[in-house]
Formats: structure tokens, C-alpha cells, sequence
């Protein structure tokens, strides 16, 4: 199959890969807890019921820091009593006029809503000890800066334990900052490169992005803005909370670009069916999943944009700027996520499976491969889209009689009740990430007998829509199969079903 980025290369100025929108939260191990927060008072010779006007201290030295940080920077920490303000609005603002060189650009504190612990007397044990308290509030600063190789970055540091940080940074002001560094020249606006001097030495860069150099940038905040760990001796374990990775078709012209994006975006909202965007995903689809998915089409200053969900996840498609095609793979728990891992077992023992994807930060490098992989089956499933000529010679091919030993196997015909049912069940998002077999098709055609299904996987075969896996009893639609069915019944969909309601 034909990409769009090899049938339309000569309008397209290059490719790019990277992560987009990062967000990590650092968490306390022996503070994150009620229990261990308990055992670090007791450690420390600290009443439990004294723990208010513990936390109390460390809240005021927090406040304290954040007002000599403002005082060094001559800033004023600006209070927002408001919930529908928009802090990135306000820190563009000021960017314009202070300049994008590195240093802090501004705070601001709100009174937002946080774990928190408090001390509690068990009558019936006699022990005493920490509870969870769900209701907490306090007051939270944001620190943001721009960082001589993360880039606009932001901190979040609450005033009250167990000090949960909330750090951002994004992937495309990294890679800018690092073909700086380099000097290859290039256009950022926002979060996307309109040009780069050179596109394929830029995405072995992105491909490079180190998590044990992030790590050690992350400490140097943490010490930075939380005074208390040095007196305490502690660190904090960083993990992923939010994630964006991003694919940029870079075109020449927007004229360009619009004249095939209205078709992709239509057709892709019509035709994304919830085991397709399970396959983008790399996920299988199963009868009782009762999470959020589903397909949804908003109008940004940016562009349009067609999101398709599936629980913690989401693929997106959009039109950015007008002449930037992009295809980003979002989630906020990339454990949703499986992949062949080394797994550790209580009793010591290990083994490699698939798994989910641990939250830490060093799963980021498995991670850039898992969401590359959703952009580009996405990106193969939307190139289908892209020429219908091509395609119709491909339906042509598949509706006639095909001969092999003796024996005529049919074509195949997309009106036919039959055999739109075998297209559906076959394109299924489960059967295209782990393939089927017989027994699978058996349950979704159910009236057919076992014989009746070796014959309609005969008739795949022949007809080029599916191969047999080596050394298998299992099956995978071929590249002209998932190309050939997308499209048919696109067609039928959104051309020829619509018209003929028309003329009727």
C-alpha cells in the first residue's frame, strides 16, 4: 500500500516523529501513602496527632521559598481566583513581551483540590495513625520558566503533604532547543515545525530522547522549589501522568493540503468503526467493554481536529495551521498499553511477556515505539482513503471468479448480505493485531457450518484478501485486503448508499 507520504512526496517538505505534550507527576514514596507517611512520623519521633502543625511548617516555608523566588526574579505571584482562567493565555502574553530566553516568566497560586492525611484513633486496636482524607484543598503554586533544553516548562507544587509535583515540558521545544544546538535551521511556531533544515537528521534526534538525562533535570526542579527534601534526605520517583506523541506531514502549500483533508477528515469520521480504532491502538476489542469510545469532530483556532476514543486513550487527526497534517496518539495511563517487558514476580522469580507498560519515566523509550506504531497503522488506514481510481480497479478485481485446480471460487460483492458480514468480521480490530482461525469466524457466522468456513477462507485466500500465518492455524488480512475493504466499504457508506437516497 501507498502512504499519503509517498503518493503526494513532491508536495510534502518532510516528516517528523517526536513526543508532543509531556506531563509527569513526582510522588514521595514514603509520603505518597497513609501508611508510610505514619512510619515517617514515628521515624522521625513525631505525635501523630502533632502532624497538622508539622505539615503547617513545611506549608509555611514552601510559601516563604515561592516569595523569595518571586522577590530574586522581580515578579509578583499572581493569585487567580478564577476557575475558567486560562494560565497559558496569560504566560503568552507575557512572553511576547519579555522574550523567549531562559529564566523564569511567571507564578501563579490557586486553591486547588489535593490528597491529604489526617490523624486518626482506633478505639477498637488502641493504635493510632494517619487516614486518608479525601476532601483536601490547598494553595498551589505554578513556576513557570523557560529551561535551557526542556523549554517552556511549568511546576506545580502544593503547599500541603504529601507534596505531589507536577511537571511539564514538551517534546517539540526539547528537539528545538537541541537542533539548536546543533545548528540546523528551522520554523517552531507553537508546538510544530513548519520546516526543518534537514527532517531526517531531526527525527534521529527525537529518536534519542534520553529518560536518564530527564530524570536528572526533574531532580534539579524538585530541589529547586521543594527546599524540604534536603533536610529530609529525599527524592522523588517520577512517573507518566500525560503523554502526546505526534506524527507531522509537513505540506509546501495549504491549498494543497485542503484539497485532500476535507475528504480524509469526512470519510474518517464516517467510516472509524470501534474495532478500528481498537487495531490503531493495538488493542483487542472484547464484547463487554464498557469504557468511553468513539469518534468526535471539533472546529480549533488551529484547525479541525477528529478524535477517536477509547477509554484512557485516543488517536487524532489534524489539520494544524492548515498545512500541517498530524496524527497524534494521546493517553492519560500508559498502562492501557501492553508490551513484551521483563516481568518480576514476588518470590523472585522473572520472565518476559507481554505486559503493561510501567508508568515510570523510563518506559518512555518503549512507549515512542508503541505510539509511532498507532500513528502509522492510522496513517495506513486513512491512506486508503486517498485514491479511490486505484481502489476501484481493486474492486474490480476482487468481485470476479477466480480459478485454481480445477475449482471456481466466486468474487466477492460488498451489496451482498453475506459477504459484507465476512468483510466485518474479518476486519475486526482483535483479528488484525493477533490474526483468527477457524472457531473465530464460526462465532461471528454463526449459521455456517466448519466446512462452510474452510471454503470462505479458501475463498479469501485465492482472492488475495488473507495469507496464513507460517507454522500457524491462524490467518492475517493481507495489506491488499485491508486496503480493498476499507475502501469498499467506505464507498458503499458514503457514495453510493447516500446517493441512491437521494434519487429515491
Amino acid at each position: 500500500m501507498k502512504l499519503i507520504t509517498e503518493t503526494h512526496a513532491e508536495h510534502i517538505r518532510g516528516t517528523l516523529s517526536c513526543y508532543d505534550r509531556i506531563i509527569i507527576q513526582g510522588t514521595l514514596p514514603s509520603f505518597c501513602y497513609a501508611k508510610g507517611m505514619t512510619s515517617f512520623l514515628h521515624e522521625k519521633k513525631i505525635r501523630i496527632f502533632d502532624y497538622p502543625q508539622f505539615a503547617q511548617g513545611l506549608r509555611n516555608e514552601l510559601i516563604a521559598h515561592a516569595q523569595k523566588i518571586a522577590s530574586e526574579n522581580n515578579l509578583k505571584i499572581e493569585y487567580i481566583p478564577k476557575k475558567n482562567f486560562r494560565q497559558e493565555k496569560r504566560i503568552a502574553e507575557i512572553l511576547k513581551k519579555r522574550g523567549d530566553h531562559p529564566g523564569l516568566v511567571h507564578i501563579f497560586s490557586v486553591q486547588e483540590s489535593c490528597t491529604s492525611y489526617k490523624p486518626w484513633h482506633d478505639k477498637n486496636t488502641h493504635k493510632t495513625f494517619l487516614k486518608y482524607d479525601p476532601s483536601g484543598k490547598c494553595l498551589h503554586y505554578y513556576f513557570y520558566f523557560i529551561h535551557k533544553i526542556l523549554g517552556l516548562c511549568y511546576v506545580r507544587v502544593p503547599t500541603w503533604i504529601p507534596f505531589r509535583l507536577q511537571i511539564y515540558c514538551n517534546g517539540h521545544t526539547w528537539l528545538a532547543s537541541q537542533l539548536q544546538k546543533q545548528k540546523i535551521p528551522y520554523t517552531l511556531c507553537d508546538n510544530a515545525f513548519l520546516d526543518i533544515g534537514d527532517f531526517q537528521k531531526a527525527q534521529e534526534i527525537a529518536n534519542g530522547f534520553s529518560p536518564e538525562h530527564l530524570h536528572t533535570i526533574l531532580d534539579e526542579f524538585s530541589r529547586k522549589y521543594c527546599p524540604f527534601l534536603k533536610e529530609f534526605h529525599l527524592s522523588y520517583h517520577w512517573s507518566v501522568m500525560q503523554i502526546e506523541y505526534a506524527t507531522d506531514i509537513v505540506f509546501r502549500q495549504q491549498s494543497y493540503l485542503q484539497t485532500m483533508y476535507d475528504t480524509l477528515a469526512r470519510t474518517a469520521i464516517h467510516t472509524v468503526k470501534p474495532e478500528n480504532i481498537a487495531t490503531f491502538l493495538g488493542k483487542k476489542l472484547h464484547g463487554n467493554y464498557q469504557d468511553d469510545m468513539g469518534n468526535r469532530f471539533n472546529t480549533r483556532i488551529e484547525g479541525t481536529r477528529i478524535k477517536h476514543v477509547m477509554g484512557p486513550a485516543s488517536v487524532k487527526l489534524y489539520d494544524k495551521f492548515g498545512i500541517m497534517l498530524r496524527i497524534e496518539t494521546t493517553t492519560y495511563d500508559v498502562s492501557f498499553f501492553e508490551h513484551y517487558r521483563k516481568v518480576e514476580h514476588r518470590d523472585g522469580t522473572s520472565e518476559t511477556k507481554v505486559a503493561h507498560v510501567k508508568k515510570g519515566i523510563y518506559s518512555l523509550v518503549s512507549l515512542q515505539n508503541i505510539f509511532l506504531r498507532a500513528n502509522h497503522r492510522y496513517l495506513e488506514f486513512i491512506s486508503t482513503f486517498d485514491d479511490n481510481r486505484v481502489g476501484s480497479v481493486n474492486l474490480n478485481k476482487i468481485s470476479k471468479n477466480v480459478t485454481e485446480k480445477n475449482h471456481t471460487y466466486k468474487g466477492f460483492n460488498f451489496f451482498h448480505d453475506h459477504d459484507q458480514q465476512i468483510f466485518l468480521s474479518i476486519a475486526r480490530g482483535e483479528f488484525n493485531i493477533r490474526g483468527f482461525q477457524n472457531k473465530n469466524l464460526r462465532i461471528k457466522l454463526k449459521e455456517k457450518t466448519t466446512s462452510q468456513i474452510c471454503r470462505i477462507i479458501k475463498r479469501l485466500r485465492v482472492h488475495g484478501l488473507i495469507r496464513k500465518i507460517t507454522h500457524s492455524y491462524k490467518y492475517h488480512l493481507t495489506t491488499f485486503g485491508r486496503k480493498v475493504i476499507a475502501l469498499g466499504l467506505k464507498l458503499k457508506e458514503l457514495v453510493i448508499i447516500p446517493q441512491l437516497a437521494v434519487q429515491n
